[in-house]
């Protein structure tokens, strides 16, 4: 018998992956505060579904695979807005989205559907936190607040970006370009 707690991880895992069209949509329409609280409940779910999956001593080969691609296509979404809007320069995330879809690659051919190192987590964590930064509503706070937040946004997501490179190594290479997964 499937443990329910399995069941909703993997449920929470679907939803991530089909919230970032409507989080790229609500960009486009300048709908800020709709785009940040999807995002928000992205980045919850990711927590929750991880949070389930260890509940059920474990989670689904299924949502194991799933898992890092909802991350992938929630982040994609703001990331695309972004570099259409000059907010983040074009270069940076296609380099970002080619080590997403590279390192996607590499687990698909993995058994265990490899599971994510600390380093990618880290990156996933910052990546996230970058994000709710330069897309903080206007409308949220005096003009200077919300341009130093979005400032600090766009700071955080250079080392983001390292961590990712950083992260893609090691995924590709363990033991060779810093620590082990655990």
């Amino acid at each position: 018998m499937v443990s329910p707690w399995r069941s909703w991880a993997d449920r929470l895992t679907l939803l991530r992956a089909v919230l970032g069209a409507p989080v790229l949509l609500a960009l486009a329409a300048e709908q800020f505060s709709t785009a940040w609280i999807l995002l928000l409940l992205g980045a919850l779910s990711d927590w929750a579904d991880g949070w389930m999956a260890r509940k059920a001593d474990g989670g689904s080969s299924w949502g194991a695979r799933l898992d890092p691609l909802a991350d992938k296509l929630l982040i994609s979404a703001p990331l695309i807005w972004l570099a259409a809007e000059q907010v983040l320069p074009l270069w940076s995330v296609w380099l970002l989205m080619a080590r997403e879809l590279l390192i996607s690659g590499w687990r698909s051919a993995s058994q265990s559907g490899a599971p994510a190192s600390w380093l990618g987590k880290t990156k996933t964590t910052l990546q996230f936190l970058s994000l709710f930064l330069l897309i903080w509503p206007p409308t949220w706070g005096v003009d200077s607040v919300v341009a130093g937040l979005h400032q600090l946004g766009w700071s955080l997501y250079w080392p983001a970006l390292g961590l990712a490179l950083w992260s893609g190594l090691a995924y590709i290479n363990p033991g060779k370009t810093g620590p082990r997964r655990r």
